[in-house]
């Protein structure tokens, strides 16, 4: 009986282990950020850039009275509507006459599962400077988005197609070497009360209109009739 008990008693212990060395696995497991779906680590990867005092790609005159800042997510439906129905119209009729600048800001969603890694590969299309191209890819060919398939080898098309070095732009990618400067373009529009995209702010100002060119092009012209 003595001899049965001891077993038992071993038995106990291991299970105790078991359950101890079970949960811990899983409390650091929890505490663990998982990496982007579509960010392979590199096996030499470059360093993170840090949260610089960059304040997103503009276009329009720098000279321009009015400045609108979006928010937008590369994944989203409604960022990708306004982007290829109502941009090229503002386009056309507020940046070239030189009306208004235009500045983008990421605010990739976190239910959206590639939108980050959209984010990333626009970055690293700036860096060769190309942002503005990578940005019309990206959204003027938005059916990746609905596909729920990892766009890695998409996006490099993409960006085979505005022709930019390819090498550099894996390095780029691979790396997440523009990682903390989308944190910190979420932290400021989190800040000013974003919570989806897409959103803009007028001169710092929340915008409350309709996110159309009509819209746009009534508040500058109102805009504009009060400063003269």
């Amino acid at each position: 009986m003595a001899e049965g008990s001891e077993r038992m008693k071993g038995f106990y212990l291991v299970l105790v282990a078991v359950a101890v060395i079970g949960g811990g696995a899983l409390w650091y497991g929890s505490l663990r950020s998982p990496a982007p779906p579509a960010a392979p680590v590199a096996s030499a990867p470059l360093p993170v850039a840090a949260a610089d005092a960059f304040h997103g790609y503009t276009l329009g005159s720098d000279s321009a009275p009015i400045e609108v800042t979006e928010y937008s997510d590369f994944e989203c439906p409604f960022c990708a509507s306004f982007a290829t129905v109502q941009m090229p119209v503002i386009r056309e009729q507020l940046l070239a006459p030189a009306k208004l600048r235009w500045r983008f800001r990421d605010f990739p969603l976190p239910s959206h599962k590639y939108s980050r890694y959209a984010a990333l590969a626009a970055q690293c299309a700036g860096e060769q400077g190309k942002f503005w191209e990578m940005h019309d890819q990206l959204f003027n060919n938005h059916q990746w988005a609905q596909t729920g398939k990892n766009p890695r080898s998409l996006f490099r098309d993409f960006a085979r197609a505005i022709g930019l070095d390819l090498d550099k732009y894996d390095a780029c990618l691979d790396g997440q070497r523009y990682a903390a400067r989308l944190d910190a373009s979420v932290q400021e529009g989190e800040a000013l009360g974003v919570r989806g995209t897409p959103s803009f702010f007028v001169n710092g100002r929340p915008f409350t209109g309709r996110a159309t060119s009509d819209d746009f092009k009534a508040l500058v012209d109102s805009l504009t009739k009060k400063h003269k």
